[in-house]
């Protein structure tokens, strides 16, 4: 089963992708799927960004056991991306090829607590897994409340804020391989790093456990609440932004790096390095991909002309420039 070369239709002043249609011949070939397979469906609106193109298919699994299905019966020339709610991310404007899974709802999205332990799906918000860990008088996992992401995301580049990552709280994650196949695995075999997992990029996190400490209930809250003034008063969480874009060098802080290269407020298109904090890009509001991406290798270019250092980014870049 090809996926042969996109075509291309204009609307509302936009050249859109457009992608063979697939779903007849994979609903054909999967009879017992019950989760919801999409052509050609818009992933802007699922982008903090709000910007870039198509999903040639956009599939919604309704729980692991019909992801496994779904992945065991899919084409092994089809090319899978998973995605989350999107605030770590850019899809181009010429959108992606293939399969684009989404794990959400009752399937993904519940978390619980037992003992010490916290167990999360990997479409539950990480500010979520904090609230539960918090009801339950486990301490630990207040450094979630400011990450603006999913435990999916957080597994997979080991998310951390506040002298907290991943890797000092989970105990192990379940994840399903591109065969169907179920796999767990332990923290070591995650093989964490800073902002990073070495875990077999094909692996499709479906849910996850983790350790707390019990404490005082008011002593979490406090945490938690110092952790949202901070987000609140340093970070430009009511723009169209992806948070944080670069990683931090090792000794240094990205943000006083592009600051000192003059890249404040620096603009290209509708896309702007915030004036609040300089680590983040925001979408004006009439931004592309194209924008935002050109915007942040700027910043890279300048940056490591003033002082030599080459930034990395950190927010994830997906799918193809529109031609």
């Amino acid at each position: 089963m090809g996926l042969r070369a996109a075509g291309r239709a204009e609307g509302a002043g936009l050249i859109v992708a457009l992608f063979p249609d697939l779903v007849p011949e994979l609903k054909a070939a999967m009879p017992q799927l019950r989760g919801r397979l999409l052509a050609n469906e818009p992933l802007a609106p699922l982008t903090w960004f709000r910007v870039g193109g198509p999903a040639q298919l956009l599939f919604t699994p309704a729980d692991a056991d019909d992801l496994g299905y779904f992945l065991g019966a899919l084409p092994r020339d089809i090319d899978v991306t998973v995605v989350g709610v999107g605030s770590n991310l850019i899809v181009r404007d010429g959108g992606l090829p293939g399969v684009v899974i989404r794990l959400g709802g009752r399937g993904f999205g519940e978390t619980s607590a037992d003992g010490d332990v916290v167990s999360a799906g990997t479409a539950a918000l990480d500010k979520r897994v904090a609230e539960a860990a918090a009801n339950a008088g486990l301490g630990g996992l207040e450094f979630y409340h400011g990450i603006p992401g999913t435990i999916g995301g957080a597994l997979r580049m080991n998310a951390g804020a506040n002298g907290r990552e991943t890797k000092d709280v989970l105990i192990e994650a379940s994840a399903i391989s591109r065969d169907g196949t179920l796999h767990r695995l332990s923290n070591a075999e995650m093989g964490f790093s800073y902002r990073h997992s070495g875990a077999d990029p094909a692996l499709i996190f479906t849910s996850a456990r983790f350790r707390g400490e019990p404490m005082d209930r008011a002593t979490i809250r406090a945490r938690m609440d110092e952790v949202q003034r901070h987000r609140e008063t340093a970070q430009p969480v009511r723009e169209k932004t992806g948070g944080s874009t670069f990683k931090n060098p090792p000794g240094q802080s990205a943000w006083k790096l592009i600051d000192a290269a003059g890249c404040r407020g620096l603009r290209v298109g509708g896309a702007q390095v915030s004036e609040m904090h300089c680590n983040f890009l925001i979408n004006t509001g009439s931004a592309t991909a194209q924008d935002i991406e050109t915007l942040g290798d700027t910043v890279r270019a300048r940056v490591k002309d003033h002082s030599g250092i080459e930034l990395q980014w950190e927010i994830k870049r997906i799918g193809r420039a529109l031609d």
